[in-house]
């Protein structure tokens, strides 16, 4: 499993690289510390299994770094790590393909669950991006009005509670960890992601955050 981190910072690549450690003996990693440096990378090497990348680094301008790593290589996952917390942003950038979105301030296991959805054909999306109470961004959303409506449709499908554990099957947690988060039994849980697998017609965890993305127009 070969992982291509790209962030200026020395301390988030070594934490980044020390934590998705994690994720087996195999796991191997290459560093870029510019725009340029990836690209010479993914010239030189363009067979990784994922690729996080920063949005601010050396080199970036707004999100175009972005869309030009995935013309180049439309098979490569890639996951969002950023700073900041602009669902504007988030979702201009899974409209453009990317399979996550991390803010920096989540912790390190979130992170860690995130890629392994990412790398199990899943799409992490950030919780907030679930809650249809949230206070809308100021200005123009893109997409916001088709969005506003799937979030409807989507909340027309589940109960509140089933939203609840939705949102934290996003974010890659297990059984036990929904279950502390809610103050619900693990039993109750699996009630839940039963009932949700219904409503949503599909057959798994992936399936089903895959499918909530889509509803939800993100």
């Amino acid at each position: 499993m070969k992982i291509l981190i790209a962030d200026d910072h020395h301390l988030i690549l070594e934490g980044v690289k020390g934590k998705l450690a994690e994720l087996g003996d195999d796991a191997t990693f290459e560093t870029a510390m510019t725009i340029d440096e990836l690209h010479a990378l993914l010239a030189r090497d363009a067979a990784f299994d994922l690729l996080l990348m920063d949005l601010s680094m050396p080199g970036a301008n707004g999100l175009e770094h972005v869309v030009e790593v995935r013309e180049r290589h439309p098979g490569l996952p890639v996951v969002v790590l950023s700073g900041a917390e602009d669902g504007r942003q988030m979702k201009a950038l899974l409209d453009i393909g990317v399979r996550g979105y991390i803010p920096k301030a989540y912790s390190p296991d979130i992170m860690l669950s995130a890629v392994r959805l990412v790398l199990s054909g899943g799409v992490y999306i950030p919780p907030m991006l679930f809650n249809p109470d949230a206070p809308p961004a100021p200005g123009p959303a893109i997409g916001e009005a088709h969005a506003d409506a799937s979030l409807s449709g989507l909340r027309s499908l589940l109960t509140e509670r089933q939203l609840d554990v939705l949102r934290l099957l996003a974010m890659g947690k297990p059984n036990k960890s929904i279950a502390r988060d809610l103050n619900i039994s693990e039993g109750t849980v699996k009630i839940h992601l039963a009932a949700i697998f219904r409503a949503l017609n599909v057959r798994n965890r992936v399936e089903a955050v895959v499918a909530s993305r889509q509803l939800a127009g993100l």
